[in-house]
């Protein structure tokens, strides 16, 4: 996924006035307007870059006086003293600018940089590491881009784009209609499949009786949540068992309680992708920083 860069200018611009980069008191009496520098964005600890289009524009858009000098691609990987970026022009607008820049580096880098250790972490096993739709609000094309560069797979980009029935529709369809948990299953898949012919369908399942009332209706992907790996393979074995006669087989999806310590466990025979939230609700920010040179 490659975003249109200039659908987050009011973004850019909601961060400068945030911060008051032209009331910058500090920098207004210390540093003549006339005064020229250059900096360089540099990288404090391990990580993956992310986000160097979106402050090349900040300048080009905002400050076309400051000049942007990418030294690295998005997606690439970094150590302690790389040099990211060059940034020069006049020095006051280079100080009043660089907490606005390093947020947005720094956010994305950090997902990018976990994206990447997840993906690492299931190297060889063939399953895919998606993000979620928990995303901080307004940020979520640029936190999904992030995840991208990270080597990660975009899950939904919005409620729109596919049908996911989840445990509390499938508890309100239950309800409303009077049935079980595996029928409230099948009519969900049934209900959905009229509604959204053409649009992939999800459904989420904890047990093997929802598990195995969803194969018998056929959805696009079954996300087993929640659940210790010995259940997954159990219910990995329902899905080839019922498959093997003839009906289609979805694809797996895992989610629920993973952590870098123990994706590999998830990644088994028969799982396609493991969906994590973690990516971008709680990525820590990789430490970068901008120094005059």
């Amino acid at each position: 996924m490659v975003p249109d860069w200039s659908q987050f200018d009011p973004l850019l611009q909601e961060a400068l006035s945030e911060d008051a980069v032209l009331q910058d008191i500090t920098t207004h009496a210390l540093i003549p307007a006339d005064w020229q520098a250059k900096s360089v964005i540099m990288a404090k600890q391990d990580g993956v870059v992310c986000g160097l289009p979106l402050t090349a524009r900040l300048c080009s858009v905002f400050f076309p006086s400051l000049a942007h000098e990418a030294v690295v691609e998005d997606g690439s990987e970094v150590a302690p003293g790389s040099e990211i970026a060059y940034i020069a022009g006049p020095a006051g607008i280079l100080l009043g600018i660089e907490r606005v820049m390093l947020n947005f580096l720094q956010k994305l880098s950090g997902i990018a940089t976990l994206t990447r250790q997840y993906v690492n972490a299931v190297s060889g096993t063939g399953v895919a590491i998606l993000d979620t739709r928990k995303t901080t609000p307004g940020w979520r094309v640029l936190e999904k881009y992030a995840v991208n560069c990270g080597g990660g797979v975009n899950h939904r980009m919005d409620l729109g784009a596919g049908a996911l029935i989840k445990e509390n529709h499938l508890r309100l369809v239950a309800a409303g209609a009077g049935v079980e948990g595996p029928e409230a299953v099948a009519g969900a898949i049934q209900a959905v499949k009229k509604a959204s012919a053409g649009l992939p369908l999800a459904v989420e399942v904890e047990n093997l009786p929802q598990l195995q009332a969803a194969l018998e209706n056929e959805p696009d992907i079954v996300l087993l949540d929640n659940m210790v790996p010995a259940g997954i393979r159990r219910s990995i074995e329902c899905i080839e068992r019922v498959c093997a006669s003839g009906v289609h087989r979805p694809q797996i999806e895992v989610s629920g309680g993973i952590t870098l310590a123990n994706v590999r466990s998830y990644a088994l025979p028969g799982v396609d992708r493991i969906s994590i939230g973690t990516l971008t609700h709680s990525a820590p920010a990789l430490d970068l920083a901008l120094d005059v040179v």
